[in-house]
């Protein structure tokens, strides 16, 4: 009982500092294009109290998370955090003081039910602690070559496709960054020189400085509704993968391959579905709005 406490906590804070940052982000007008222009805006966003707060969201977050892997596995901790989405929606709606529409709802609804399905279904068994030299270059060149080509094309559009193009490029480098944070943590047994003195250290950093310039700028591009699913689906999806690639977590689906196609077919249905809501071009989430602005609906 008390793992599922937690997990669904970090969900909720997550889902609490994604609302919180986007908030600031639709608080500070764009201030036109362009990398200076990017590097101004971002810099009005950080002072922003609503900012700060979801920063602190998103530190409890992984405080919780970590809490909950302690206490439970990666299989059942990891399915429960899909619940993020609803979160994101409930807590959005009190933030910005709007309902999205029913079928933004529906479709996050079978996102999160799919997501938690397929989880469970392809539970990877425990791997290696650490991944050898030629398995990160092969893999990490793989995921900088996709982060550069979802970045590429998210600059050829604009609105709901782009933030859902970079928030599925910060998933993907969200992903990575946990994986070498794996391999950091592997290599703590063999000492301070180990850890310090080799790239695993460093490349995280690096790696979870790109994820969180990637996240700002799919809560500038558009609403949470067109990027927080790519954020939660890349991100624990991008995971499973690495966890295969680097470190030989192995699935093994059997009988299980069923339930698995079925989470495949719910985030398909989902996806499908939360292309058509009007909450996703719409604006649920800004703070200002005129009548008829969208679908939303005002909450008492």
């Amino acid at each position: 009982m008390l793992v599922v406490v937690l997990a669904l906590l970090a969900a909720l804070s997550n889902a609490a500092a994604s609302v919180l940052q986007r908030r600031a982000a639709a608080d500070e007008p764009e201030g036109g294009v362009g990398a200076r222009q990017a590097v101004r805006w971002l810099g009005k966003v950080l002072r922003r109290p609503s900012w700060v707060a979801g920063a602190g969201m998103l530190a409890l977050s992984t405080v919780l998370q970590a809490a909950a892997l302690g206490v439970g596995s990666l299989a059942l901790v990891q399915p429960l955090m899909a619940t993020e989405l609803l979160f994101t929606l409930v807590v959005g709606s009190v933030v910005f003081h709007r309902r999205p529409d029913r079928r933004t709802w529906l479709a996050f609804v079978a996102l999160a039910a799919g997501l938690a399905v397929f989880l469970i279904s392809v539970a990877p068994t425990a791997g290696r602690s650490t991944a050898s030299a030629g398995r990160w270059f092969m893999t990490a060149g793989a995921v900088l070559g996709a982060v550069v080509a979802l970045v590429v094309t998210a600059r050829a559009v604009r609105g709901a496709p782009r933030a859902g193009l970079l928030g599925l490029a910060s998933a993907v480098s969200f992903s990575l960054t946990a994986a070498l944070l794996k391999e950091v943590t592997g290599r703590i047994p063999d000492g301070p020189g180990a850890v310090l003195g080799t790239w695993p250290l460093y490349a995280t950093a690096a790696a979870g400085g790109v994820a969180f310039l990637l996240l700002q700028g799919a809560f500038r591009a558009g609403t949470l509704a067109a990027s927080q699913p790519a954020l939660t689906l890349g991100d624990a999806l991008t995971g499973v993968a690495l966890g295969w690639a680097l470190f030989g977590e192995q699935v093994t689906l059997g009988v299980r391959v069923v339930p698995a196609v079925l989470g495949v077919a719910l985030m398909g249905a989902g996806t499908v579905g939360l292309a058509r809501a009007p909450s996703v071009s719409g604006s649920w989430d800004a703070v200002s709005r005129g009548p008829g602005a969208d679908a939303s609906r005002p909450v008492p």
